[in-house]
């Protein structure tokens, strides 16, 4: 019996006619449900109008010409407060093929979006934009009324509400939320003032979070004028190429091998100091992890890290464990601080730096770069430039013309890296570092407001306002 958990409920509280699988009533729901009893509360339909986009027409083609983000569910997992800072990553539809088609439904600034299907639950407040609109991956709350729209996104976000909306998910094959399910969510209402606190709190962490990325592309910056390569370098559009000089030096014939922009990154590299990424004179030493299988994924081990839970600035927690015993020796596995991780498979040259030791098993499409020598190169350094247009080009070079992107290890060994001279190294350094600070206070600031709401309804505000404003003034 160990392990077992069971809960008691009523026959009466039962409604027949909705959910009455073992699932929804587990202590953890039961739990919360009872704390909310307890506070001032509202549903979620009283304080909102909810909307969601029906069927419309493909509109994948009209991306390129897109002018108004397009919210889907990976652009809010990460990103509790929505600002021009994601531009870049937002696809993008035109305004008038929205209004045109009815089944598109749009959100205004200061509402909020939730995500349905896919990785459903995630709250996001729409900021900077005017208007955006809505994928069917994700559902919106608009018209929010008696309630600041900030505090209402961090209350969704923490226990009380992310595991309400779990709670309400549709057990389909793929689990989804609907309007009424979401509609009928209890938000705890607290005094103006707390939702005040809260609200400069999440304010806070979007600076702070900004900051980061400004800081971080300044940096970026200043390495490429370094280097001094630019878009005027990569102006001409037609190369012409020996047999000799192409074919049976690489063996490769297809055209865009042969860009002249590659030619023309190589021969500004040359005014450099350069090295191997890999090999034996190289600059890292590469290690490969292990790909276990779908059938070794588990809710609840070792963190399973693949290429979709890195980014450039950052590692999420990912959904996927694996069993302490899927190898015999499974801490050789865990990466050490400062080593890098590298994408090769799916959206290759992805390259982020751990900040510490992790306990953790990350997929085979990442491999573990070790720099050998630290006097040389700085692994901040190296992950800058691993990230940049230098080497991202030297990627779409080697995996031109497969249908899903490959980077070969022997390529990727013979990816060409500057030096550039250790004290450039280490200003750039300090400004990555800096942008990564900011990024870890800034989501520290976004724990605290959540942990507040929680402890609000749990001990009772005037002790989370204590606490918060101690936490945030320090």
């Amino acid at each position: 019996m160990d392990g077992l958990e069971i809960s008691e409920v009523s026959f009466s509280s039962i409604d027949l006619g909705d959910r009455y699988d073992a699932e929804y009533f587990t202590k953890e729901y039961l739990d919360i449900e009872q704390r909310l009893e307890r506070v001032t509360t509202k549903k979620i339909g009283e304080l909102s109008t909810t909307v969601a986009s029906a069927f419309y027409p493909a509109a994948t083609q009209l991306y390129s010409i897109g002018d108004t983000a397009f919210v889907r569910c990976v652009d809010c997992i990460d990103f509790p407060i929505i600002t021009r800072d994601q531009d870049d990553m937002f696809e993008k539809i035109p305004h008038a093929f929205g209004k045109e088609n009815k089944g598109i439904s749009f959100l205004n600034k200061g509402e909020i979006v939730i995500t349905k299907v896919g990785t459903p639950c995630y709250a996001s407040v729409v900021d900077d934009y005017e208007e955006v609109a809505l994928s069917r991956t994700v559902l919106g709350l608009s018209n929010i009324h008696g309630i600041d729209e900030y505090y209402l996104m961090i209350f969704l976000r923490c226990k009380y509400g992310f595991e309400q909306l779990y709670r309400q998910r549709e057990l389909t094959i793929q689990y989804q939320l609907t309007l009424p399910r979401v509609k009928s969510v209890d938000v705890f209402c607290p005094s103006k003032s707390f939702q005040k606190l809260i609200r400069e709190v999440c304010l806070k962490y979007r600076e702070m979070f900004t900051e980061s990325t400004v800081v971080y592309g300044k940096a970026e910056n200043l390495l490429a004028d370094s280097l001094g390569i630019s878009e005027k370098c990569f102006d001409k559009t037609v190369a012409v190429k020996s047999y000799a000089d192409s074919f049976l030096k690489c063996g490769r014939l297809d055209a865009e091998y042969y860009q002249p922009k590659f030619d023309t990154l190589f021969d500004e590299l040359k005014k450099f100091s350069t090295k191997r990424l890999g090999g034996n004179a190289g600059i890292v030493s590469i290690k490969k992890s292990i790909e276990p299988g779908t059938d070794a994924y588990k809710d609840v081990g070792i963190p399973f890290v693949r290429v979709s839970d890195i980014s450039k600035y950052e590692m999420t927690s990912p959904e996927i464990h694996l069993s302490p015993d899927i190898v015999e020796d499974v801490e050789a596995l865990f990466p050490k601080k400062n080593t890098i991780l590298f994408s090769k498979d799916g959206s290759v040259g992805i390259a982020y730096k751990l900040e510490r030791d992790e306990n953790i098993i990350t997929s085979s499409a990442l491999l573990h770069l070790t720099i050998k020598n630290t006097s040389e190169v700085l692994p901040d350094y190296l992950t800058l430039v691993l990230n940049s247009p230098v080497v991202q080009m030297q990627a779409e070079r080697d995996t031109n013309g497969a249908i899903i992107q490959h980077w070969k290890l022997s390529e990727i060994e013979n990816v060409i890296i500057p030096i550039l001279d250790m004290d450039k190294q280490k200003e750039l350094s300090v400004m990555i570092q800096k942008s990564f600070a900011l990024r870890c206070q800034s989501k520290r600031l976004l724990k605290y407001a959540k942990q507040a709401v929680e402890m609000a309804i749990e001990q009772g505000e005037d002790a989370a306002l204590a606490w918060l404003k101690a936490k945030v003034d320090r």
